[in-house]
């Protein structure tokens, strides 16, 4: 694939973002706005006739991109021939090419000895150019089979499962708790990184192919699930897995102290439904901010914070600064724990001369003021020896703080909508069901997606989300 000689000749050059100096002075997208065509197809080049393309393998891509296929289409500059390749095995390229950490190029052949291939850039230039040529168009369904099906939940395992069944021929209509369709693309992942217009555009475009949203609605409580029985053929849960990981420390019920997402979403609801953010109990103007976790939800929390003018801002991870190079235990194919710099870390590095992260402490507790406020925390060192974690004496250390941010994971999805459905959990408490089977302890009734897998990356929810629009099908057709 590409050029022969590519790789050899060829440096890796990715494509840059915005000034940080411009770009934290707005909520646009930190991606430059026109794509270097010439550059990528350059890089395409790079992509080795490997034999085995581990870029869309297991440890690959989740979705099965045909990663080689449409890097040799660029090469060769057949851009629209790329996107039906790029389509073929993924419903919104718009949102990987944006927010995907892209596990493929972590497994690039390629990454053995040299940078890996700039999968990534070169997925966004495709949909984009395809976009901006009026290449992407809605599909219009032209025959129906009568059954119909009920998405609960819109991010992007509903979206895709609700794509999937629609082009199947079924009447699909999707169900929203939030006032906007999106789910997790829509308010938990900020405009900078994903602008909202970018998922209006999909969503208005699925709406065309024939899929009906419902807003402001929440199965389970507004409406029973076993209503949605009485009029649907099949319902799917997408609900995502939207119980965050808490941090039971002492005076954890100061005011100040919020998820992650709570933060996320209420400044992401506060700029598209006034054009600002607001300056409320959510705004981190001049306040000293932590955030206490890493992770790309991490890094939106401090690039939030960032455009906002925080006093101060520090980012606090309990395990140990990842190396710069693989390490011995963490070989290719596997994804590479290695030490980044993502776009918060840069932003926050011009804003305040460094790197925000601190790594391998641990909140002992909160302290809050006379009137409840949260006004700092304390931490201590800690260590790992043998898999057991120890503080280190001595190493105690209070910090100021009138926001801070926890942004540790999520732990499984909230529990009124199995309860009313009366399906079963697995042990960590998400809704019961196999890979590649996706159905519930209830017939009738399937999940994909976070709510099933738990927490994990929007290409593996585009990939359960397609998994579950083939078991639902082929339920509908006996």
């Amino acid at each position: 694939m590409g050029k022969v000689t590519g790789f050899l000749e060829l440096d890796r050059e990715v494509e840059s973002y915005r000034d940080v100096d411009i770009r934290i002075n707005d909520y646009d997208e930190i991606f430059s706005v026109d794509h270097n065509l010439n550059q990528l197809q350059e890089q395409g080049s790079r992509c080795m006739d490997c034999g085995v393309p581990f870029c869309q393998s297991t440890d690959g891509c989740p979705i099965d991109n045909l990663i080689p296929e449409w890097n040799d289409l660029v090469y060769k500059n057949e851009w629209r021939n790329a996107l039906e390749r790029l389509e073929k095995t993924n419903n919104f390229p718009e949102f990987t090419g944006r927010v995907c950490p892209a596990p493929c190029e972590g497994s690039c052949v390629l990454g053995l000895t040299d940078p890996a291939v700039t999968i990534k850039n070169i997925e966004l230039a495709i949909v984009d150019k395809g976009f901006d040529e009026g290449w992407i168009k809605a599909k219009k369904v032209t025959e129906r089979s009568g059954k119909k099906v009920a998405v609960v939940g819109s991010g992007p395992a509903g979206l895709a499962a609700a794509d999937e069944l629609n082009q199947m021929g079924h009447s699909v209509k999707v169900y929203e708790r939030s006032d906007r369709i999106g789910g997790l693309l829509m308010y938990g992942i900020p405009n900078m990184k994903l602008g909202k217009d970018v998922v209006d555009r999909r969503i208005n475009l699925l709406r065309e192919e024939g899929i009906e949203f419902i807003t402001n609605t929440d199965i389970g409580q507004d409406i029973k699930t076993t209503e949605l029985q009485a009029q649907f053929d099949a319902i799917v849960f997408t609900t995502g897995a939207t119980k965050a990981r808490d941090l039971p420390a002492e005076n954890r019920d100061a005011k100040g102290i919020y998820p992650a997402m709570d933060y996320l979403t209420a400044n992401t609801k506060s700029l598209l439904d006034n054009g600002h953010v607001d300056q409320d109990e959510f705004s981190a103007t001049g306040r000293d901010v932590i955030v206490i976790g890493g992770g790309d939800t991490g890094t939106d929390c401090i690039g939030t914070a960032i455009r906002q003018g925080p006093k101060s801002l520090v980012n606090f991870e309990l395990m140990s600064q990842p190396p710069v190079d693989r390490s011995e235990n963490n070989p290719w194919p596997q994804w590479p724990t290695i030490f980044r710099v993502e776009y918060g870390h840069e932003e926050a590095q011009s804003v305040f001369g460094q790197d925000p992260r601190h790594y391998q402490l641990l909140t002992k507790a909160f302290i809050k003021d006379d009137n409840g406020n949260v006004s700092g925390l304390k931490t201590i060192n800690v260590e790992f020896e043998d898999g057991k974690l120890n503080e280190i004496e001595g190493t105690e250390k209070t910090w100021d703080a009138q926001l801070i941010l926890l942004s540790m994971g999520f732990v499984s999805p909230e529990h009124y909508l199995s309860e009313d459905s009366k399906i079963d959990l697995d042990g960590r408490g998400n809704y019961k069901a196999e890979h590649g089977e996706y159905s519930t302890s209830k017939s009738g009734i399937f999940t994909a997606g976070d709510c099933r897998r738990g927490q994990s990356l929007v290409v593996w929810a585009i990939n359960e989300g397609r998994g579950v629009a083939k078991s639902v099908n082929i339920y509908l057709s006996k």
